[in-house]
Order: C-alpha cells, then structure tokens, then sequence
C-alpha cells in the first residue's frame, strides 16, 4: 500500500475511533446506565455529569499509564536486574539488586557525562534566557522588530539533529591549502594564517562549541515567552519612572525585571529540563568521542551499543530523578499561578 494513503487511512481510523468512543459511551451512560427518566431522573443526570469527565479522561490516562507509567516500573526493574541469553536462545533476567548502579558508578564515561551535563545545565539555560530577554527587549524597540522576531524564533522549527548537521558544518575542517566550507575555520584561518582547526576533537572547548547549538534553537524560545511576560507590564509603571527620572537600564533592571521575574525562571527551568535530555546534537555531531558525552547519549550507547540493558536502565533512571524535581516545580508553581 501507498505510505500516503496508508497514513491518510490510519488518521482516519484514528479520529472516527475517536468520535466513535466520544459518541458511543454518552449514549450508554445516559440511556443505559444512568437513564434521565424514572423517579430518579434527577439523581442519574446529576450522576451522569460527574462520571462524564472522566470518560473523556479515559483515553488520555489510559495512555499515560500505557506510555509513561509502565516505561517509569519497566525501567527501574531492568536497572535491578541482569539479562543474560541462555545457550537455547531463550532470554532471562537476573536479579542483582544494586550491581548496575556500582558499575555505572565505576564507569569514567559516566562520570564524564555528569560533569558535562552539569556544564550544560550551568551555561545553556543561562545564556539562552539572557539572549532570549536581550532580544524580547530589543526587537519590541524597534520598527522590524517582527521580522527579527521571526529570523530569531526559525531555529526552533529545526530538529535537533538539522540543527546539528548545520552547524557541524560550520565546524567543519578543510585540509590546510584548501578553501574552507566551515565558517569558523574560514575565518579562524583568514585572521590568523594558521592551519585550519579540528574544532569538535579539541577536548574541553568541543562541549562548549555544542552547547552553541542548543542555545541557538532555545533563544527564540525564550524571547517569545519573554517578549510576552515584558508586553504584560503595566505601562503605568514605566510612565512614572520616566516621570522621576529613570533612565533605560534602571527601568529595564528595577522596573521591569521584577515585575517578569516568575516568567524568566520558568523559562530557565523549561530549558533546563530540555538541556538534563540533550542527546541528538551530541550523537549527531561527536557521538560523546573527545570529552563530550551527555548522560543521554551515555545511555544510549549502554542501551543499544554496548547491549548492557542493566547499565542502560540504571543512567536513564539517574536522568529521570534529576529531571522529576524540576518538573515538578514546573507543575507546582504553574497551578499557584492558575489560583
């Protein structure tokens, strides 16, 4: 079959199963099980309402239980235990309690992957949301503000791994005596006179040129939520302070920054959350070679390199207790927000 029409069709069997629920379960629930009619019309209507919202939760719950829950406890117990392939091919798990966790442990390319995420976790988030309100304040000053809002927020319509592939480019190393394609070695070369540059193997500086990349796709992110947060401050706060005499830092710093606090951190948490997941544009460019490794790509190459499913499961734990903290400030402060 086509892929067109094979996907046209499963969008199709998708919605009408959707309609055919939605239509289906409100016709038993109010004919069948709670009837509106009898001396109890009343008292089934009112029970009909209360069971009808979590009718329509049902699919969503049903799904995150499906997708979200079972991975969560599938997880933790293959982080316990050790698969092992038996001489008739049959595959049996082994339970070794905490073993995984110590090897991990063990490991220097863990390690490594902690450091660099921590690296990560330092500088992306706080140079996206300062680039981010740098160009929310800038482009709101100016006439084509709306044009370079848009140039600014493209990068963020890109795949991680688009992205990577466009800057490895831009990294990209010519032999000496050639013309470089990579603009950073055209450059580097056309100042200095020196050789051309192999940028990603050079340790400790490769990180912080990858790290470049998700700071280029997150600053629009950023500055729409921030451009935002800074259109929603009461103009009757800026009129008064240039009534008594602020100038344009003081009234960004002291009048505006205050009032957009709660907006930026939730910014910086959001990308944060986005930086302890990085992993495409790691695999894409370096693939965790040269001192680059993330904890994402570390589990990846445990998971389906090494085939060490104990291991593997043991690093994507470590990665989800050190996201759960952080979304669950996200969710808690939102719903203080929504009171």
């Amino acid at each position: 079959m086509n892929p067109a029409i094979q996907g046209l069709l499963t969008i199709a069997i998708g919605v009408g199963g959707c309609l055919s629920y939605f239509y289906f379960s409100n016709q038993i629930l109010d004919k069948v099980v709670f009837p509106a009619k009898g001396p109890n019309a009343g008292k089934n209507i009112n029970r009909a309402n209360l069971v009808r919202p979590w009718l329509f939760l049902l699919p969503a719950l049903l799904a995150l239980g499906l997708y979200l829950a079972y991975p969560v406890v599938e997880t933790i117990r293959l982080s316990l235990t050790e698969r092992e392939t038996l001489s008739d091919g049959t595959t049996v798990y082994n339970f070794v309690g905490f073993a995984n966790y110590a090897q991990m442990s063990a490991d220097p390319k863990f390690w490594e992957a902690l450091v660099n995420n921590m690296f990560w976790l330092i500088i992306v988030p706080a140079m996206s949301t300062a680039f981010g309100l740098l160009a929310a304040q800038l482009t709101d000053r100016i006439r084509w503000g709306n044009i370079a809002k848009s140039l600014i927020f493209m990068p963020m319509a890109i795949s991680f791994v688009g992205a990577a592939v466009i800057w490895k480019l831009v990294y990209d190393a010519r032999p000496p005596g050639t013309e470089q394609i990579g603009v950073l070695n055209a450059v580097y070369v056309w100042f200095t006179g020196n050789d051309p540059q192999q940028w990603l193997t050079t340790p400790f500086w490769n990180s912080f040129l990858l790290m470049i990349v998700l700071i280029w796709i997150q600053t629009g992110f950023a500055m729409v939520i921030l451009s935002a947060a800074l259109r929603g401050i009461p103009e009757e706060t800026i009129e008064a302070a240039i009534v008594d005499g602020a100038n344009p830092f003081q009234i960004f710093f002291k009048i505006k920054m205050p009032q957009i606090a709660g907006t930026i951190v939730v910014v910086w948490t959001t990308i944060t959350l986005v930086v302890l997941k990085v992993f495409d544009i790691v695999f894409a460019m370096t693939n965790g070679q040269w001192g680059t490794q993330v904890l994402a790509n570390y589990m990846f190459n445990q998971l389906f390199v090494a085939r060490d499913w104990g291991v593997g499961s043991a690093s994507a734990m470590v990665i989800m207790l050190l996201v759960t903290p952080i979304l669950y400030w996200n969710v808690r402060n939102a719903r203080k927000e929504m009171r």
